[in-house]
């Protein structure tokens, strides 16, 4: 749901971006590691403890044997992301390690975790990293603007003025009917039903407008085809912003270009390279 944190998570302890990682959902919880590691969490704000002692985000921490990092509870932002060197062994299944809950694939043994489960982990590659080295602020998203910016959908042209100027004037809430699948909006709403479209290609990012008029902005696990109306499309760059919002938090929505998208997320990819850079320098790399 938010690669940039998980990606900053494996930066800090010296995996590559595309190591899996764990992704922690709204409650807390605990995990005892089995052996020596290097671990960082990030994403949303959490309070956690290794074995008693605080543990802060974007930060590479180490943990031995025997050492259990308890998470009380996630104080702000709905995912909270630990990578572990080395990352989790699972099996590569389509080119990935990620878990499809609803198609029960992937992952480990294509569900959620539970209490007693025993996740190994791959091989440490290089030098460990610096115990300590932080991940700096300005090169995170924002995630308390609740500002998310969006281009032009494929059927922009379905909606007139006055409901597309609405979009962008009007705040919307994260309904309790949101999941990884979509993030269902309450505000105002964008039109009445279109009738059935012809299913297109659809990305996450996308935000639908079924017949109720009440928006609904594709997430992770969205559909890759979809029949109802595209009023626009979230710029990839802040989609970790928007994944970060919990039921009853507040997003606006500003339009820009795709260009403006395009240099936006260009900037996030040298932030997450610059990030890379300084933890191998912090770690002699």
């Amino acid at each position: 749901m938010d690669f940039f944190a998980l990606s900053v998570a494996n930066a800090a302890v010296g995996n590559p971006s595309d190591c899996a990682g764990l992704e922690w959902a709204l409650g807390g919880g605990s995990i005892r590691f089995d052996r020596d590691c290097a671990f960082a969490i990030g994403g949303a704000l959490a309070s956690a403890t290794l074995s008693g002692q605080d543990v802060a985000p974007c930060t590479t921490t180490y943990t031995r044997a025997g050492e259990v990092l308890s998470v009380e509870q996630i104080s702000s932002g709905r995912f909270l992301y630990l990578a572990c060197s080395g990352g989790f062994d699972v099996p590569v299944l389509l080119a990935s390690r990620s878990t499809y809950l609803p198609g029960r694939f992937g992952g480990y043994e294509g569900r959620s975790l539970k209490t007693g489960d025993a996740i190994a982990l791959g091989a440490e590659r290089g030098e460990r990293p610096q115990e300590g080295f932080h991940c700096p602020a300005d090169l995170m998203p924002r995630y308390d603007s609740g500002i998310v910016h969006i281009t032009p959908g494929t059927h922009e042209e379905l909606f007139d003025e006055s409901v597309r100027r609405k979009m962008t004037e009007s705040e919307y809430r994260i309904s309790a009917a949101s999941d990884r699948t979509g993030y269902k909006l309450e505000g105002a709403p964008l039109g009445k039903s279109f009738g059935t479209l012809p299913s297109e290609a659809g990305c996450p990012g996308t935000i639908q407008v079924p017949g109720d008029g009440m928006p609904i902005a594709l997430m992770a696990d969205a559909p890759t085809v979809g029949g109802y109306p595209k009023i626009a499309v979230i710029s990839e760059a802040d989609l970790p912003i928007l994944a970060q919002r919990r039921p009853g938090d507040t997003v606006r929505f500003e339009l820009i270009t795709i260009e403006q998208s395009q240099r936006a997320l260009k900037r996030r990819a040298a932030d997450l390279h610059t990030i890379s850079q300084l933890a191998s320098k912090a770690a002699g790399r």
